[in-house]
């Protein structure tokens, strides 16, 4: 079982998340958190396989906070779900530490292959990165 932290400040999104990972029956989410800062209390709390975490966030951004759980949680994996196209947010969030870079209007089954991916130690690249 692949237990997930979701990070984003979008409630509905984050209800979306949980309902469509947990339908797949190899994850198993863990908890939730709305800003950067709670993300990175929630990964140290709860040490969970892979956090999918979003970039722009209030109180800390996904990409400082990705770089704080790469520090601190050092088996966990990050994998960001990001609106941000460009090639800088890509190569920020791996600086960071981040495994996965999933676009948020990517099709649910690609972050689901994300996971997988980064979980089991590969990187997962949206591959419409830089192309809009």
């Amino acid at each position: 079982m692949i237990t997930v932290l979701l990070v984003d400040d979008h409630a509905i999104l984050l209800d979306g998340l949980r309902f469509l990972l947990e339908a797949q029956g190899d994850i198993r989410v863990i908890g939730t958190a709305s800003n950067g800062q709670e993300g990175v209390e929630q990964a140290i709390l709860h040490c969970p396989d892979v956090v999918v975490m979003d970039i722009s966030m209030p109180v800390m951004n996904g990409i400082d906070a990705t770089k704080l759980i790469s520090q601190k949680c050092r088996n966990t994996k990050v994998a960001i779900l990001s609106m941000h196209h460009t090639t800088e947010f890509l190569q920020r969030s791996l600086e960071a530490g981040a495994l996965g870079y999933v676009l948020k209007d990517a099709a649910g089954t690609e972050l689901v292959s994300a996971i997988r991916a980064i979980y089991s130690g590969k990187t997962y690249l949206s591959q419409r990165v830089g192309k809009s």
